[in-house]
């Protein structure tokens, strides 16, 4: 499984990369399986930073939105002029976009696909991703509008979850407490405590940071 960040508003990791206010991220669970998780604030952006890395938006399988906030769907239509031919993963069924091939709404926890899973939508605001690896769960999140206990309680019932990438808003350092690989991105406002008390289980965000785990 390999993740790469699109979108965010840190500090590019590699020149030439794009920042704004957003996330997005390419979520590569097997060869045959690209999920696009968000799309950040702008589409011009998100699609310069996927040419720029190399990924072409025609190959992408599936786009998956944590919550309908225009910093993670933004980029959504400029995508879909590209490629609609995608299964469309919504917590809702509020937002307008273009046609696409599929589309599902996704309330309550549910897998996805073999080892894929969504918490469901959580205080009527935001889901959340999981997916199965040799360490655990990787818990990708958009901003994190919902506590973060009830994140990880949800998202627990499919596995152990052993990391966490994506917004992490006003979560609790404490909150973190026992994970192994923590990549706090976007709107985290308590990234310097984060960083303090799990060194050594941090990674640096921005675009073009790339998290890979077996």
């Amino acid at each position: 499984m390999k993740i790469s960040i699109l979108f965010d508003n840190s500090p590019p990791k590699i020149k030439g990369l794009q920042a704004d206010w957003g996330f997005a991220a390419l979520i590569e669970t097997s060869p045959d399986r690209r999920i696009l998780f968000d799309t950040g604030c702008d589409g011009d952006i998100l699609l310069h930073n996927m040419q720029a890395l190399t990924v072409d938006p025609r190959s992408i399988h599936d786009v998956f939105i944590s919550h309908l906030h225009g910093d993670h769907t933004g980029g959504l239509d400029t995508f879909l002029k590209m490629n609609n031919a995608v299964k469309l993963w919504l917590p809702s069924d509020q937002l307008k976009h273009p046609p696409v091939e599929e589309t599902a709404i996704l309330t309550e926890p549910t897998q996805l696909y073999k080892g894929v899973y969504s918490t469901g939508i959580l205080e009527n605001i935001e889901q959340s991703m999981a997916v199965e690896t040799s360490k655990g769960l990787m818990l990708i999140v958009g901003c994190s509008h919902p506590k973060m206990e009830l994140i990880l309680k949800t998202a627990a019932q499919f596995g152990n979850v052993f990391g966490i990438i994506g917004g992490l808003h006003s979560t609790q350092p404490e909150s973190l407490e026992g994970l192994r690989l923590i990549c706090a991105t976007h709107c985290t406002q308590n990234k310097s405590e984060i960083k303090h008390l799990f060194s050594e289980a941090i990674i640096e965000g921005g675009a073009g940071a790339t998290i890979e785990v077996q």
